[in-house]
């Protein structure tokens, strides 16, 4: 990979052009004191242009003078009593490429004098606390007026570079489906039983990352709550007849993400009822699939799958009406309230940090404000080499359903009165992680099931 990062931070450094790149890494996160700390996460910049996975460094490239240094400390004997013999920061700079490194403790004075040669010096939105601390010393700025001087021609750039992912990237990501996250559905699959928890499944979830050496790409959602979108509780007993809904995912050892979600059957058959419902999300989702190529805006396959729902809902006697006016006043929201995808990468919401302004739209493609429509985090024109989720839904939120009833909203178009028959159902989504190809797409990693044939015979082999 060495390579492969010297040639990303001087492909950033061709495009920025003129200027000093700052590129902070993330620190330790204390729990309670400074030794006792929430699990280590890189910056995903960092990681991009250097694969540098340990905290308390900063990247700098001087893009006028062409020279790279890395900013940070050597470990001391404190550092190595605790956690063990440690390269030197000349050792991992050498790794990736970088030529010079420096002390940490030298990087204000380095700033300080650049600034005073009127240099410009980029850099992204600060998320962490600790980031925002580190350039308001380092600018001597108040901590609120550091997110108004961030570099937009920065973020652009390093969106374009990473939107596209490279063989290794791609490699990554499927190595992440393929050793972690496929088993992790097969064993939610056959632990989707009455009397389990969901916790019990939960942590065997876990505990598959762990055996494989790896890390959840974000908490697991494991419930039979699924009409509930970002549910992280795991009390719920599960009981014949419920569906269990699971988006659960590893990110592979170099922390490119995957992200997958499966619905099953506690028991193992479904219910006429769902049946129903989930043939028609997974119509949606294959022929949402199928439509991807580059040059497509994914908003116009969001609003296919939107219509696919819609129509489906309509066969079942939930929707009514002209499908087409349903859909452009946003009436299926109520049942698909969330965007069909969104990019991905080292970020499971890949660059969401960035901002999904600049990831997911365009000056032309902006984003809409219409409930359901306005959560779509990507609707841009694709290209070769996105990667990107197709996860459409069906859910039925009763304190949705009820507020929309109360409001008479969309009567013209929504069955009430049969609705009112799902608010105990749940919901439904299935999710697979894509890859634009030069002439369509291919779903990435080994399949793991999800027709209904597939899954209710799955425990029979």
């Amino acid at each position: 990979m060495t390579n492969e990062y010297i040639q990303r931070r001087q492909k950033l450094s061709n495009r920025i052009g003129t200027g000093i790149i700052l590129l902070p890494g993330n620190s330790n996160n204390p729990i309670n004191y400074p030794s006792n700390h929430f699990p280590f996460r890189q910056d995903s910049n960092v990681l991009y242009f250097s694969g540098i996975d340990i905290p308390d460094i900063v990247l700098l490239i001087d893009c006028d003078n062409n020279n790279e240094i890395l900013f940070g400390n050597d470990p001391d004997t404190d550092d190595i009593i605790w956690s063990g013999p440690q390269p030197l920061l000349t050792d991992i700079a050498e790794l990736v490429g970088i030529k010079h490194t420096l002390s940490l403790s030298k990087l204000a004075g380095y700033i300080s004098i650049e600034i005073n040669k009127n240099r410009t010096i980029h850099y992204l939105p600060p998320y962490p606390a600790s980031r925002k601390i580190l350039l308001s010393k380092l600018f001597n700025k108040p901590i609120d007026d550091i997110e108004g001087s961030v570099s937009k021609k920065l973020i652009e750039e390093i969106v374009k570079l990473r939107s596209v992912k490279s063989i290794r990237e791609i490699e990554e990501i499927e190595n992440a489906l393929n050793t972690a996250t496929g088993l992790m559905h097969l064993e939610a699959l056959k632990m989707a039983k009455p009397g389990f928890y969901e916790y019990e499944i939960a942590a065997n979830i876990c505990c598959i990352a762990a055996k494989n050496n790896v890390r959840l790409a974000y908490p697991s959602i494991c419930t039979i709550h699924g009409e509930t979108l970002h549910n992280e509780g795991y009390n719920n007993k599960l009981t014949d007849g419920q569906l269990l809904l699971v988006d659960a995912a590893a990110e592979s050892p170099l922390h490119y993400a995957s992200d997958i979600t499966r619905t099953f059957p506690v028991g193992g058959k479904f219910s006429t009822k769902q049946k129903e419902i989930y043939e028609v999300v997974l119509s949606a989702q294959l022929n949402s699939i199928d439509m991807i190529k580059p040059g497509k805006n994914y908003i116009d396959i969001h609003n296919f799958a939107a219509r696919i729902i819609i129509e489906g809902l309509t066969d079942l006697g939930l929707m009514k009406g002209n499908a087409d006016e349903a859909l452009e006043l946003g009436a299926h929201a109520l049942f698909f309230p969330h965007g069909l995808g969104h990019m991905l990468g080292l970020d499971v919401h890949d660059m969401e940090d960035l901002g999904e302004i600049f990831v997911g739209y365009t000056d032309h493609i902006k984003r809409s404000d219409q409930f359901g429509k306005s959560f779509l985090r990507f609707a841009r024109k694709l290209e070769q080499g996105f990667t990107i989720t197709v996860e459409p839904g069906i859910y039925f939120i009763p304190a949705l359903i009820d507020l929309w009833y109360s409001e008479k909203k969309f009567v013209q178009f929504i069955n009430y009165q049969k609705v009112f028959n799902f608010k105990n159902f749940g919901g439904v989504r299935i999710e697979d992680n894509i890859l634009v190809t030069p002439e369509g797409c291919k779903v990435l990693g080994n399949p793991i099931p999800k027709k209904i044939h597939e899954i209710e015979n799955y425990r029979l082999l």
